[in-house]
């Protein structure tokens, strides 16, 4: 989808600017004939102003031009946007005028928008609007707000977008500006097609259509009909998708609109791509390339493009081809941060690797598309959720707002009447209020206890809700996309797309995801009843020495993967007072860390120095080491840091917090030194087995 990004004013005003630097800057364009005979009148305006000897760059005129520039070179010269509306906002603040204000900041907000940069982008269309509502002029409120909402579309926070878009239109629809509720109504048509809910989205575009035919300009109709194309197309009903496209194409070639024309082959090429006519969808899609490398420079425009060219290869057979367009598209959808452009991606390199027989990549492709699918499905449904509350509560605000204004009219018609009784009872009240006054003074010492009561069970409820909320986040993101992965594995060899040798070579990949599934679930149930239940400390007389051969035992495996060492200097008879099963996960966790984050032909090593009355247990690794700040957090209550290791192998986050717990219930401490690159030793403490207590047991 393309949105409607700014308001349909181009030029505004005649203006004038520094005629060499103009010049040289067009001369670098590659202008359409339209756009060409828009320079020549600029640089004639330019020859008769340039040399005037009125002429100053500190003036608005100067200001208007460059703000101008800086629109109409956003899609064709990216770079220079931000050189240029640097240049009018910095000659704006000088002659403090707020309208160049507001149009330099917008573009800047465009040109951090075009880059992914979604936090610069929101700053500087949040002053433009801040400027535009002080000055109080109708256009550049609605243009701020309408490029605050799509910033919040791009950023996918659904809702909030909703939200602002709705706000324009109620300043709109009070201002009676017809052009920007045109734009407002058809982005919240997008808005909705984003999600799917193509029905509404039909709903707001038939309001579109209504307000475009008062308007009468053919532009802006062909911008919401190529809008409607693409909608038509995702919904598979062609007929419409292809008679749309064409008809707005016609329009963009009429007036050389070439951002918006290479969105219209753009959407011929998927109308021709759901038929299954991939020759004829490549054929457009070159198009739409063609126009992005010589006129359009907008990289979020082109991920659909680049998926779209790398499908229709796929239809043809041609896997190079379509595995390049697949991976620039990943690239572009990685770096701006597009969730939707990286799961189709994922999806169609999946589908290249598996037909090439490495199986190595299409699982890791499938577990990306599998691990996405799930994500946006459950925030599809949170998205969906939100935006239908933030129309509620707009149209409650709205509701409210009116109510009250009608409830402060008819209390002013009846203030003077109250005001001649309020006298009257005035002195009843004062006896009213000193008679319960001894009451008040009782029923607040009780509301008191009751707020304490109220706020100390929210506390309890809101911690019990946060670690059921980590829980369910850790089973979501950490077990169920490989075990996910494995379903789809399984299902692919039921489905015969791949036979049993091919199927046996995951087989190692998968026993490491199944052990990693075990270690984390038992972690998870032994942090989960720490946090909810408690856990109840039974210490009796371990050796130390054999829990440390044990743990040996059982990651051997995972060590030789890795060609690491195990060393135990553990001397015989190093008995400690402590709970058995929680120093066993407290040495099990440090172990795995340690052969987490080794390297190859690495060493770990185990040792126990006696000191007074405890034990102090070291595991040390010549691993990657630990950064400052992060030593300082990951022992940190309810701390959830999360790191890969030397060979992508992934945790939950839990295994530090849960042994800080489990060494402190057993009167221990816990803590760490590391030197970057060099290695790192986890110390912990517990107490000495008295011969008391030997004994005893």
């Amino acid at each position: 989808m393309q949105l409607i990004k700014t308001s349909l004013s181009y030029f505004e005003n005649s203006t004038k600017t520094s005629f060499v630097f103009l010049l040289g800057l067009f001369f670098c364009v590659n202008f359409s004939s339209a756009q060409q005979h828009t320079r020549d009148s600029l640089l004639l305006l330019l020859q008769k102003t340039e040399f005037s000897k009125s002429f100053t760059k500190k003036d608005s005129v100067h200001v208007n031009l460059l703000n101008q520039l800086g629109q109409n070179i956003r899609f064709y010269k990216a770079d220079s946007l931000l050189r240029v509306a640097e240049q009018a906002l910095h000659h704006s603040n000088t002659i403090d005028y707020k309208k160049g204000q507001v149009k330099a900041l917008g573009n800047i907000g465009d040109y951090y928008s075009d880059k992914g940069n979604h936090e610069k982008a929101i700053q500087n269309y949040k002053a433009a609007l801040e400027i535009a509502l002080k000055k109080k002029e109708i256009h550049l409120i609605l243009d701020a707000q309408n490029n605050l909402a799509n910033q919040y579309s791009f950023r996918g926070d659904y809702s909030k977008a909703l939200e602002e878009y709705l706000i324009g239109v109620e300043i709109a629809t009070e201002a009676d500006h017809t052009e920007m509720l045109s734009v407002l109504n058809e982005n919240i048509a997008l808005l909705y097609a984003e999600q799917k809910d193509y029905e509404e989205a039909l709903v707001y575009f038939k309001i579109v259509k209504k307000l475009n035919e008062k308007i009468g300009d053919e532009i802006l109709t062909a911008y919401t009909t190529s809008n409607i194309a693409e909608t038509y197309a995702d919904m598979g009903n062609l007929e419409y998708a292809m008679f749309h496209v064409t008809n707005s194409i016609a329009v963009f070639e009429k007036h050389e609109l070439m951002d918006w024309l290479a969105f219209g082959y753009e959407v011929k090429g998927k109308t021709y791509l759901k038929q299954g006519k991939y020759k004829w969808a490549i054929f457009w899609y070159n198009q739409s390339q063609s126009l992005h490398n010589k006129n359009v420079e907008d990289e979020r425009s082109e991920i659909g493009l680049l998926n779209g060219i790398a499908e229709a290869n796929i239809g043809l057979r041609k896997d190079s081809i379509s595995e390049k367009y697949a991976l620039s598209a990943l690239e572009i959808s990685t770096r701006l941060k597009e969730t939707n452009g990286i799961q189709k991606s994922a999806e169609l390199l999946y589908k290249i690797n598996k037909e090439r027989a490495n199986f190595v990549s299409a699982l890791h492709y499938h577990e990306l598309f599998q691990r996405l699918s799930d994500t946006i499905a459950q925030n599809g449904g949170k998205k969906n959720l939100l935006m239908l509350k933030a129309k509620i509560n707009h149209e409650q605000q709205k509701k409210s707002l009116i109510e009250a204004n009608g409830k402060a009219l008819t209390k002013q018609k009846y203030y003077v009447y109250a005001s001649l009784a309020i006298l009257l009872i005035l002195a009843m009240i004062t006896l009213l209020v000193r008679r319960s006054e001894k009451i008040q003074k009782n029923l607040n010492k009780e509301l008191h206890s009751k707020q304490t009561d109220l706020e100390k069970n929210e506390i309890e409820l809101r911690a019990i809700n946060e670690t059921k909320d980590k829980m369910f986040s850790i089973i979501g993101h950490d077990l169920r996309g490989p075990i996910g992965a494995f379903q789809g594995l399984l299902q692919l060899l039921k489905n015969g797309e791949i036979n049993k040798n091919e199927f046996l070579q995951f087989v190692p990949k998968l026993r490491t995801d199944i052990d990693n599934i075990s270690f984390t679930l038992n972690n998870l149930l032994s942090w989960g009843q720490t946090q909810m239940n408690g856990t109840i400390t039974q210490p009796s007389v371990v050796s130390l020495e054999h829990l440390v051969k044990d743990n040996i035992n059982l990651l051997s495996e995972i060590a030789g993967n890795k060609s690491i060492k195990i060393k135990s200097q553990m001397k015989s008879n190093t008995l400690a007072w402590s709970d058995a099963d929680q120093i066993d996960i407290v040495i099990r966790n440090l172990m795995s860390n340690a052969l987490k984050f080794t390297p190859k032909n690495g060493i770990v090593t185990i040792d126990a120095e006696e000191k007074n009355n405890y034990w102090e247990i070291s595991v040390r690794d010549t691993g990657i080491g630990i950064e400052k700040e992060t030593q300082d957090k990951i022992f940190a209550k309810n701390s959830n840091v999360t790191t890969y290791g030397t060979e992508n192998e992934k945790g939950t986050g839990l295994g530090l917090s849960l042994c800080k717990e489990m060494v402190e219930n057993n009167m221990g401490t816990i803590w760490v030194e590391s030197i970057p690159r060099k290695g790192t030793c986890f110390y912990f403490t517990v107490p000495k087995a008295k011969k008391t207590f030997q004994k005893a047991s």
